[in-house]
């Protein structure tokens, strides 16, 4: 009896071909895949086509990463611009997954974006966490990571946050002096988020918590499970159309480069996911005014500098009404990644943003 993997659970032996390229966790996508097509067998086909395609395809290399400017632990302070002798202009991603989503490729990065526009564009890579840091909640990311990378710069930055980088520029903001802080689907308001997906968030943490405090981290599979569980229907369908997609086009590279973005990435400290689960979904501390950075109590409206929040129609991770108030709003018929890294990206959010900066010092 041949008892060799079936071609949708394996990869081809070739170099960028690992095995590691599919959804982590992988038998929990495949759970979800068999599920949602129990009734769709046509469906089923053509997802498993896509995963496989997704296995076996060649990826492109990816941007060449600049230097470090400074460093804090093991989170780095990356420059890509040059000193204008403006603000320099910070992006800080979130904890959840790696920060190449700023950086994806060379046509779809907005670093490379802002840096060529002219601006002194800075991007901050978290890292992996070290030993002894498990303890580390949010606001020591702020205290003991951020807030030291940003003081070497040569004048007050811009701070731009995305995702849940938003929530730690606002804190950071509030901490030093800031030019400006424009925060990009920030989860600010968690009352903003349906409460169904509240509660299938609080479970799946009351069960990976006992691990992940055994560990000293939230692994990133906890989290993927989490955002897979919100639309689940939808993270099927999307392998199933890529399936169609043109080998070698910018279209498939987009989606090699998203996806393995989206199944990358060190894990939380227990700490952030301490705060992450219990203080923002469960209590909305970021909401109610109640979150504390070094003692200090941390609120959007209490910011001096110019402040705006672009905010997402079209986002199941981060709804509209869940984006912190600030004193210039925009919302956007965008999804939350595409928002960063889709084809109307550069139109609807690069272009208008970096006209932003520049008026206000970046």
């Amino acid at each position: 009896m041949d008892t060799s993997p079936t071609p949708a659970f394996s990869a081809l032996a070739q170099p960028n071909a690992a095995s590691q390229h599919g959804p982590r966790p992988l038998p929990l996508f495949l759970n979800i895949l068999w599920r949602e097509t129990q009734d769709d067998p046509e469906l089923r086909k053509r997802a498993f086509q896509g995963l496989r395609k997704y296995q076996e395809a060649r990826r492109p290399s990816p941007p060449h990463a600049p230097p470090p400017f400074a460093s804090a632990g093991n989170a780095r302070l990356l420059r890509y611009g040059t000193d204008n002798g403006r603000a320099p202009v910070v992006f800080v991603p979130s904890l959840i997954n790696p920060p190449l989503v700023l950086d994806l490729s060379s046509s779809r990065s907005m670093l490379r974006h802002m840096s060529a526009a002219g601006h002194d564009a800075y991007l901050v890579d978290w890292g992996a966490p070290l030993e002894g840091e498990g303890g580390l909640g949010l606001d020591g990311h702020v205290f003991a990571k951020l807030l030291p990378m940003l003081q070497s710069l040569p004048r007050p930055p811009i701070l731009v946050g995305y995702c849940l980088g938003g929530n730690l520029v606002i804190g950071a903001a509030a901490s030093m002096e800031t030019r400006a802080v424009a925060t990009i689907a920030a989860p600010w308001d968690f009352d903003g988020i349906p409460q169904a997906d509240r509660e299938q968030i609080s479970a799946l943490w009351q069960g990976a918590k006992p691990m992940c405090e055994r560990l000293g981290y939230v692994p990133m599979e906890v989290l993927q499970s989490g955002f897979w569980a919100m639309d689940p229907a939808r993270t099927i369908r999307k392998y199933a159309a890529f399936a169609e997609t043109m080998t070698g086009s910018d279209e498939e590279h987009a989606f090699l480069a998203v996806e393995d973005w989206a199944n990358g990435g060190p894990p939380l400290t227990y700490g952030a996911g301490l705060d992450l689960f219990e203080k923002f979904y469960a209590a909305n501390a970021s909401g109610l005014g109640r979150w504390r950075i070094n003692g200090k109590r941390i609120d959007p409206a209490e910011l001096t500098c110019p402040t705006l929040s672009i905010r997402s129609a079209r986002d199941r991770i981060v709804p509209a009404e869940a984006a912190p108030e600030m004193a210039e709003q925009e919302t956007l018929a965008l999804g939350h990644v595409g928002m960063i890294v889709g084809g109307s990206a550069r139109q609807y959010l690069w272009g208008p943003l970096s006209q932003w900066l520049c008026r206000h010092g970046g």
